[in-house]
């Protein structure tokens, strides 16, 4: 169950943070209501993660994936560009927490 209350941290938590961009500085309210309510959701879900899973890393796939994930919709919805280095910075994140997830005995399997 860990890892369906970490899932949907994530989730908030890239919806809060794309939302931020959409707030435009928090001047425009539905968006600033969906980054207070994302951040909420999300900060809450990681407690209940933190039950099972040690802190660091679960913090290593909550941050890891949510730097992906914003950044994937950072280039779809808001059509920023990526260069090279920045997707092997992006491909580094994801395979470090492949590693993790597959040769650490720490994390919760």
């Amino acid at each position: 169950m860990a890892y369906v209350y970490l899932f949907v941290a994530i989730v908030a938590e890239v919806l809060g943070t794309s939302a931020l961009k959409a707030s435009q500085e928090f001047t425009r309210f539905w968006p600033s209501v969906v980054v207070v309510v994302g951040y909420a959701v999300a900060f809450y879900m990681l407690t209940l993660v933190l039950r099972t899973i040690p802190v660091g890393i679960a913090y290593a796939f909550w941050a890891g994936l949510g730097i992906v994930l914003v950044t994937l919709i950072g280039v779809v919805a808001f059509g920023e560009k990526l260069d090279l280095p920045a997707v092997a910075g992006l491909a580094m994140i994801i395979g470090g927490v492949v590693v993790i997830q597959v040769f650490s005995s720490v994390s919760a399997h």
